[in-house]
């Protein structure tokens, strides 16, 4: 079985407008999943620097950020990051530009996980115009089939699609499989399915959720998605 879930972090500032880069952290302890895809993980100004300072993550919790080498002292790109388990080995990983009216981007690694199984994933903060999402979702499916080696594939993130299954969500199911997660945003109130996971058909789903911890109902305007995944032999 794997774990994953995905968290649009809001920079760390939680509903009481607190940037409480700690709070975030009990978050992802709780979800205590094998890799997680985080948004808005860096801030917005400045050295645009992580909004979860490296010692935190590494003292704090069980992960290790995937490197994507592009900015010091940011850990993601584009604000998109990805966590997995100290325990894993990251083989491969990469910023991917997407076409975008702002910057926007993915970022995507092979990992190896403890048990020697390898995945693909691919985590994604995609635009807010529905025309720009489709070009984006489009950009990273040719990245996908750009690669030398194919994987099973997860990706993962906050697809600003409202629609529940039309848009970009249609575009990424021709060839993979959306999970079917619940409501997380507002966090406050749920009732939209802005954050995603889709994974490639070689994944079936054993279970899906949106956590709804105490913390993570405070800790950002999004409410964290998981999924576990079995992998086909």
């Amino acid at each position: 079985m794997i774990s994953v879930a995905t968290y649009n972090i809001h920079k760390g500032i939680g509903l009481d407008r607190r940037r409480r880069p700690d709070r975030v952290i009990d978050v992802l302890c709780e979800l205590n999943a094998d890799i997680i895809a985080l948004q808005e993980a860096d801030r917005r100004f400045g050295s645009r620097a992580s909004a979860l300072p490296a010692h935190l993550v590494a003292e704090h919790s069980p992960y290790q950020p995937v490197p994507l080498d592009v900015r010091p002292g940011s850990m993601g790109w584009h604000g998109n990051a990805l966590l997995v388990r100290k325990s894993a080995t990251i083989l491969h990983h990469a910023p991917l530009v997407l076409p975008a009216l702002e910057p926007r981007g993915a970022v995507l690694a092979d990992i190896r996980l403890e048990d020697g199984r390898e995945v693909r994933v691919v985590g994604m903060h995609l635009d807010l115009s529905g025309l720009w999402r489709r070009r984006q979702v489009h950009a990273i499916l040719a990245h996908l089939e750009a690669q030398s080696r194919r994987l099973p594939t997860i990706m993962m993130g906050d697809c600003n699609e409202w629609r529940r299954l039309g848009g970009c969500l249609h575009d990424f199911a021709q060839h993979h499989v959306i999970v079917p997660t619940g409501p997380s945003f507002h966090s406050r109130q749920p009732v939209a399915r802005l954050d995603r996971i889709i994974v490639s058909p070689d994944f079936g789903i054993e279970g899906t959720g949106v956590h709804h911890s105490m913390k993570a109902r405070t800790a950002s305007d999004h409410l964290p998605v998981w999924a576990k995944l079995r992998l086909a032999v």
